[in-house]
């Protein structure tokens, strides 16, 4: 196997989303902080209300998809069409927006502890416009594996750990994703296959890890609230060397097609853009037919 090395870093930057949400952007910060099909991550972590209670109320979003992942706290999803979900800890929603979605995430608490992280996946041009769709899949769904010295959960993907294989909550998505929250304990290693041809990167959001370099070059370790940009290989191997630590891997197959955004709408021309705006504008965004 070629091992994967951490070739870039992106440091999280504090900013604010919704009507004032507090968080930290990782992917997504410029156009050219991307990896496709990975479009933006945040993550949102506070203990204090202020910085999380006005939520993001009603909002619309075309042409990609969104991956809500709560740690702790509780947040309500209702849309324009009737759709209401709750999420709670440890769960996990996949929202379709395809041709169009206007919804709003708001907390269901006044008090206490909000964590979790929002990742927004491109879709193919193909799919796009077809009908939006939810995956609300409870903690309790998303499959846990221990192995020594930390465990996974596994949201997408297959994990491969002392020769068993275990599928993930969330599967049949055409950027075929591999999506792990992985707690190691110190001195543990983390290794695990990725598909030669995926992008990859690590988010830190607890400790540091270390990492395997390519002859000297790339990065040797990562700090919490930075993100790891894998280089091209087949595998990955992490260490918890200096304390306990907490991560996402991500991977997905790249689309390899034009990406252009305008906000909440993702779409491979500017005359698509122009469109969703058009469309939204007239009420008629998520009922919209494809256009020639």
């Amino acid at each position: 196997m070629k091992p994967r090395y951490i070739e870039r870093i992106i440091r999280g930057m504090p900013t604010s989303d919704g009507a004032g949400v507090r968080l930290t952007r990782s992917l997504g910060q410029t156009p050219f902080a991307r990896l496709d099909p990975f479009l933006m991550l945040d993550e949102f972590a506070s203990d204090n209300p202020d910085d999380y209670i006005a939520g993001f109320p009603p909002h619309p979003h075309r042409g990609f998809e969104t991956v809500t992942y709560m740690l702790d706290g509780h947040m309500l999803h209702e849309d324009h069409l009737g759709n209401r979900g709750n999420l709670k800890s440890g769960g996990v929603q996949w929202m379709t927006a395809a041709r169009g979605i206007i919804h709003s995430e708001m907390p269901q608490q006044e008090s206490g502890r909000m964590h979790g992280f929002q990742l927004w996946v491109n879709l193919p041009a193909k799919e796009k416009m077809k009908d939006p769709s939810y995956r609300d899949i409870q903690a309790g769904d998303i499959p846990v594996v221990d192995f020594p010295g930390g465990t996974a959960r596994v949201i997408a993907g297959t994990l491969d750990s002392e020769g068993k294989q275990t599928a993930g909550a969330v599967t049949e998505i055409s950027t075929q994703p591999l999506y792990f929250d992985v707690r190691l304990e110190k001195g543990a290693t983390f290794t695990h296959a990725i598909p030669a041809g995926h992008n990859a990167f690590v988010y830190v959001y607890e400790g540091a890890l270390a990492a395997d370099t390519d002859n000297g070059t790339g990065f040797s370790s990562l700090a919490q609230n930075s993100l790891g940009i894998l280089s091209a290989g087949d595998s990955i191997t992490v260490f918890a060397k200096d304390g306990p630590a907490r991560f996402l891997l991500l991977a997905g197959k790249p689309l390899n097609e034009p990406v252009v955004q305008y906000g909440p709408f993702v779409m491979n021309s500017r005359e698509e853009i122009d469109q969703a705006i058009r469309d939204y504008q007239a009420g008629t965004l998520a009922s919209a037919a494809a256009h020639d």
